[in-house]
């Protein structure tokens, strides 16, 4: 099965407004590829001023994070509803930095997903391990953990509205990235994982992105991989020319 590769920009809490306007016309004005998925992923404050600036494009625009309920006194928070109120198609859950930033648990991020998806976003899930995991040859023990209980209770059906990135913790910003074997043999381990969970043809459907400093001249290698749909990229994101050349360098 072709899966559409999906390339998604992570602005974390970086730009202002005028930035983020910026950025979204320099994306929309470069953007050539109608054969890849892509979305950004602005601070929660500039995510109407960014729809609005990018109106009819092929860009889609989600939240870094949303709560589990629909509503509540729950100070601080950004509720499903809201993000699709802003236009939002998608919302990024479980990154790294909020599970070891911020002590989100697998518990707390599988009831997000449920909140998501029920309201009608489409997900990207993040997992990965750390760089002692990995040194321990931990990797896989930690994405089945991951996967299991971040994805516990959802249907097959759920799933086609689930993307998937891989995060090696360890690459996050560090300019360390993580070997086409390495990344592609993560891959692999979570595709089959995902058949276990809800069989081969959801498995053989569900995208999964790799995300951990990808930059123009490491993605196509990455992307040209097998079990690799795309990416997730954070600081490159940031950058017009950087993000739309890992865009360009997706597998045609």
């Amino acid at each position: 099965m072709a899966r559409k590769t999906f390339i998604a920009g992570n602005w974390k809490m970086y730009t202002s407004s005028a930035e983020a306007v910026k950025l979204a016309e320099a994306l929309d004005a470069g953007l050539m590829r109608t054969d890849v998925d892509v979305a950004v992923f602005p601070p929660f404050l500039w995510l109407t001023i960014v729809a609005e600036t990018l109106g009819q494009s092929d860009i889609a625009v989600g939240g870094q994070d949303c709560h589990a309920e629909k509503e509540g006194a729950f100070t601080g928070s950004i509720s499903p509803a809201m993000l699709l109120a802003a236009d939002c198609t998608y919302v990024i859950l479980g990154h790294s930095e909020r599970r070891h930033g911020l002590n989100e648990t697998d518990d707390v991020l599988n009831k997000k997903l449920k909140g998501a998806l029920a309201a009608g976003l489409q997900v990207i899930f993040c997992i990965g391990e750390l760089l002692a995991e990995r040194e321990a040859n931990k990797t896989e023990a930690v994405l089945d953990t991951q996967l299991t209980a971040g994805l516990a209770g959802l249907t097959a059906e759920q799933m086609t509205k689930v993307t998937i990135a891989y995060e090696p913790v360890w690459a996050i910003g560090t300019g360390k990235v993580a070997t086409t074997e390495q990344a592609q043999t993560a891959h692999a381990f979570v595709r089959a994982k995902i058949a276990k969970l809800f069989g081969e043809t959801t498995a053989e459907a569900v995208r999964i992105q790799y995300g951990g400093s990808v930059k123009a001249d490491n993605a196509a290698a990455l992307l040209s991989q097998p079990d690799i749909d795309g990416a997730l990229v954070g600081g490159a994101s940031l950058k017009a020319d950087q993000f739309l050349a890992i865009i360009a360098a997706a597998p045609k």
